[in-house]
């Protein structure tokens, strides 16, 4: 791309995804995923104990869901993005090299925490009802892991919120250009929007018990 189709003004990505503290060095897209699991807790935990509910019982499945989520959502990128492993015996369980896909995440962190629900004798439905719009704001807060990562951009463009790629992230087909549509911000901006309804649905409990959350997996 030459200077004449760059844009006057555009998103720059970070020189890095890492920092270090101490002696340990903690990854930005991994601090966005714990940003986005608190965000998921807090949101649930409000509208829960609105219902009569206990923060007690939204902890317990949430450690469940999480747990069992992020091994549905490795689970589920091995097997539909299995060319994107690396290819070394430990290439499944490098989490830290990206591949997540959410709907494994959610399909095994849900069936978890259901579980943990029932046996506790709470209503499922209504329980997935608060959970739901909490899932979708962290999908949100983790796509910042994927700026932070200089990934999940679209085609070139010269529009004003253009953002910036470094080469070494580039496809080879495009490597001579510099600017991206932000796919990242698109789907933060979407699924924030898309959260604040289904919070407001869940609020005014308008739908029967369980249509919250199935407009979110809509």
């Amino acid at each position: 791309m030459t200077d004449a189709l760059l844009p006057l003004i555009s998103i720059p990505s970070p020189s890095n995804n890492e920092f270090e503290l101490g002696p340990l060095t903690l990854r930005l897209y991994g601090l966005m995923l714990v940003l986005g699991i608190a965000a998921a807790v807090f949101v649930a935990g409000k509208l829960w104990t609105r219902v009569g509910g206990s923060w007690d019982l939204v902890y317990r499945v949430a450690m469940w869901g999480v747990l069992w989520g992020i091994v549905g959502a490795r689970v589920y990128h091995v097997i539909t993005s299995w060319n994107e492993v690396p290819d070394e015996w430990w290439g499944v369980f490098a989490v830290w090299k990206g591949g997540l896909g959410i709907w494994g995440g959610v399909a095994a962190g849900v069936a978890a925490g259901a579980i943990v629900a029932r046996r506790a004798g709470a209503n499922v439905p209504l329980l997935a009802d608060c959970v739901a719009p909490g899932i979708l704001l962290a999908q949100g807060i983790g796509r910042l892991g994927n700026y932070f990562n200089q990934e999940l951009f679209g085609r070139p463009t010269t529009l004003p919120w253009a953002l910036e790629i470094d080469e070494a992230n580039r496809p080879a087909e495009y490597v001579l250009s510099e600017t991206f549509q932000p796919t990242f911000l698109y789907e933060l901006i979407w699924d924030a929007a898309g959260a604040a309804v289904l919070i407001w649905l869940a609020l005014e409990r308008k739908l029967k018990p369980g249509g919250v959350f199935f407009l979110y997996v809509m």
